[in-house]
């Protein structure tokens, strides 16, 4: 790495976590993590200054992330998401969707406060408009989001030192959307959605606020398609 700023994004191998990545590379050095190693190996083919971090990010360990010592930016953006009403989810979709959505963001967050904490770094926690509001057939998803929104706030007030913003974006064009609308039963409509890169410009806006500036959230919406 060179003595660029570096950023740990994680989701990297598609959809906004790529876009994010794409949006750091002119000036940030790039670690993009994730369980797709072929997948992240494909987005650093084209992002001089980029490497994969291939990792099960629900059993992170210390190990994992031995010679970070500096870390300017962590980006949240791996999540999975099931769709159900209550009396149909079984408690290990919750327990699942809890583990990658909550607890692997808590867990990698704090085996790399160090290295945050020595550069007065910023974190930024890609959530959902589901964890603002919770709409019928979302429960497990939105409770992990309502929660990731809770660690959020209180990684704020706890590290007064770095900066931590959660972007709420609604319906994306990616590869999850579209297993959402699968999961649903209605059409993908791309043209409805945000674009990614729009998701992208939304964290970076954050990222690249002056030091005077803490931009703690961002709430981003199809300028004309569904809201939630």
């Amino acid at each position: 790495m060179s003595e660029r700023p570096t950023a740990l994004v994680t989701g990297a191998s598609r959809g906004v976590g790529s876009a994010i990545a794409h949006a750091l590379a002119p000036t940030h050095d790039l670690l993009l993590g994730g369980r797709d190693a072929e997948g992240l190996a494909k987005v650093c083919d084209g992002l001089p200054g980029a490497r994969p971090w291939p990792v099960e990010l629900t059993s992170v360990t210390a190990a994992d992330v031995a010679g970070i010592d500096r870390l300017d930016v962590l980006v949240h953006s791996a999540g999975v998401m099931a769709l159900g009403r209550i009396e149909e989810t079984p408690a290990e979709v919750w327990r699942r969707t809890m583990e990658i959505n909550v607890v692997a963001v808590a867990e990698l967050t704090r085996l790399l406060l160090p290295a945050l904490r020595a550069a007065h770094g910023h974190v930024v926690l890609i959530n959902s408009g589901s964890g603002q509001r919770s709409n019928p057939g979302w429960a497990s998803y939105s409770a992990s989001k309502f929660a990731l929104r809770a660690f959020a706030d209180a990684l704020r007030a706890e590290e007064p030192g770095l900066r931590v913003t959660t972007v709420y974006p609604g319906r994306t064009a990616t590869d999850m959307q579209r297993e959402v609308r699968a999961q649903e039963g209605g059409a993908y409509e791309p043209e409805k959605y945000l674009d990614p890169d729009s998701v992208a410009r939304a964290a970076l806006a954050a990222l690249t606020a002056s030091r005077d500036a803490h931009v703690t959230e961002i709430t981003v919406r199809p300028s004309g398609g569904p809201v939630s």
